[in-house]
């Protein structure tokens, strides 16, 4: 332990001094690294002072509605390990769970019954700290499941332990039922019967796929679009060329690396849709990696990538695609080769689907479904008239995340991805 001067943190290039709007943690009580010590005002922006380290208050220099020069000593603090000066958490960037209020101040927490107990209160008002909000994402912890959480901090605030404790009990709130307000019509508490049979318990790597469907699902406002493609072209092309091409680059050709180059093509038309949402900020990214779904032998998920995609010619993307799905089978996968994927295309028509609604691989914008290519008879229209042909047809569906995908964008993307497959080349060369 150690006492250490608290100073008042700079907040801006041309910022002098700020104005201590009040203190969250008085004078003889603990905290921990990261809780907010105080609150303080400028003419520019509030701001929330978290603690560097675990520690004690020991003593306030200085009261509420004090103005204090920029480098003055506000407070002695009893530390049990110094991580460096405090910087001040711009509220305007804090994440907040709110039904009834977006104000950065006087954040509660309804305090659930019990810990340990399967039911709880959706707290009204979560104040969510960047470390906590860290811990949250690296255990896949939605804000809703956040929101389940008791906080002991000051007015209710989630503190590290908190989390922590949370994890170390085995997340009991995870798929719990909220317990309804008390109110004119109580939901009925329906023990449903869920039968006998053998128990299967779920390995760590399905567990994993839970926490991040689930993570997704309420995380980002999924919305569903839907195409139609004629592959007829793009078929009779690779019936006619697959096995000229395994005689030349030792490849088998699939439909996967042909899916793969006609969406890297529409990204780059549309390169909005290869974004992630970072706070109030979009992330158009650089580079286009296409992860694949992939099942493997367990019956588990997971999504190799290709890497610049847009880069790579066919024999490259039939080289990469058939690597990856073949290391994913023999379970011989390299965590890099599973990271880093811009978006996600899911082949929902190997298992006989004919179309899905695929959920969003966070933190990527959209993902896209492919259906099973399915013959059928179809109107064409000709030159010399309407006529009634067998064709190759495929249902493509883009789910997307609507806080940064409009239906507009969404819906020319994946229009564009079908034309591209519509108008395949048949006289292209291996």
């Amino acid at each position: 332990m150690s006492n250490t001067e608290f100073k008042m943190p700079k907040m801006g290039e041309s910022i002098s001094e700020g104005t201590i709007i009040n203190w969250l943690v008085n004078e003889g009580e603990t905290f921990e690294e990261g809780d907010i010590l105080l609150e303080v005002a400028t003419d520019k922006v509030d701001n929330e002072v978290p603690a560097p380290a675990s520690g004690k208050m020991l003593e306030h220099k200085f009261k509420a509605q004090d103005v204090v020069p920029v480098g003055e000593v506000i407070a002695i603090l009893e530390l049990s390990g110094e991580k460096g000066i405090a910087k001040p958490s711009n509220k305007s960037s804090e994440k907040a769970i709110s039904k009834t209020s977006t104000s950065a101040e006087k954040k509660k927490i309804e305090k659930s019954s019990s810990s340990s107990s399967k039911s709880f209160k959706i707290n009204e008002n979560v104040f969510i700290s960047p470390l906590v909000d860290s811990i949250a994402r690296k255990n896949h912890i939605s804000y809703e499941e956040l929101a389940r959480i008791s906080g002991t901090g000051k007015d209710g605030r989630l503190r590290k332990s908190d989390v922590s404790n949370y994890l170390v009990n085995g997340r009991p709130f995870q798929f719990a039922q909220a317990v309804p307000e008390v109110s004119g019509f109580q939901v009925p508490d329906l023990k449903f019967d869920k039968g006998k049979g053998k128990i299967v318990e779920m390995d760590r790597m399905r567990q994993m796929i839970a926490d991040h469907m689930v993570f997704s699902a309420s995380t980002a406002p999924h919305v569903t679009a839907y195409v139609e493609a004629d592959l007829t072209e793009m078929v009779h092309w690779r019936n006619k060329n697959k096995e000229a091409f395994q005689k030349k680059y030792n490849e088998k050709l699939t439909f996967t690396p042909l899916f793969i180059e006609c969406v890297a093509k529409a990204i780059q038309d549309f390169p909005m849709i290869n974004s992630t949402l970072d706070g109030k900020n979009i992330i158009v990214k650089d580079d286009i990696n296409i992860g694949m779904a992939t099942a493997l032998p367990s019956g588990n998920l997971i999504v190799p990538v290709v890497k610049n995609a847009d880069k790579k010619n066919l024999n490259e993307l039939a080289a990469a695609t058939n690597d990856l799905v073949g290391k994913a089978r023999d379970n011989k996968l390299k965590a890099d080769e599973t990271k880093g994927s811009t978006f996600t295309i899911s082949n929902v028509g190997t298992f006989g689907s004919l179309m899905g609604t695929p959920i969003i691989n966070q933190p990527e914008a959209a993902i896209l479904a492919t259906g099973i290519i399915k013959k059928r008879a179809e109107v064409m229209e000709r030159e010399e008239g309407d006529t009634i042909e067998i064709r190759q047809m495929m249902y493509l569906s883009l789910s997307f995340d609507h806080r940064i995908v409009d239906g507009y964008l969404a819906g020319s993307f994946l229009r564009r991805i079908a034309d591209y497959m519509e108008q395949f080349d048949t006289n292209r060369k291996i």
